[in-house]
């Protein structure tokens, strides 16, 4: 005798998801990573961020808007103070200081945009 219950009584699983949702903020977020590659497509990353922060979308959306825009100012001005101090020697410290402070930054918008959530600090010039 087979003691399993009959196939209508067991509980349907729920279907499988790939588990990445490719929201804007995730979007930006790639697009500030690639740019350690290929250069410009920060650029166009925050400019996303400005047309996309205008739109009505999701609550959650809006605090990464305004921290993704503050990581793009930080690099930019970062990459130009470490350029600058390449002259006394310790601008390759200060623009891999950026580099990683700007990695950090992408890293954590994109995941808590594949969460749907807020960034808890969205004006901070830190992480």
């Amino acid at each position: 005798m087979n003691d399993s219950p009959p196939e209508e009584t067991r509980p349907a699983s729920a279907p499988a998801t790939s588990g990445f949702d490719l929201n804007r903020p995730t979007i930006i977020s790639l697009l500030y990573l690639t740019s350690f590659i290929t250069g410009v497509t920060g650029i166009v990353g925050v400019v996303l961020a400005y047309v996309w922060r205008g739109e009505s979308g999701a609550e959650w959306e809006a605090s990464h808007y305004a921290y993704l825009i503050r990581t793009f100012w930080i690099g930019l001005i970062g990459g130009v103070v470490g350029a600058i101090l390449m002259l006394v020697l310790i601008g390759m410290l200060v623009i891999l200081a950026v580099c990683v402070l700007v990695i950090v930054r992408s890293v954590l918008s994109l995941i808590n945009a594949q969460k749907q959530q807020p960034m808890p600090n969205p004006d901070s010039w830190l992480i």
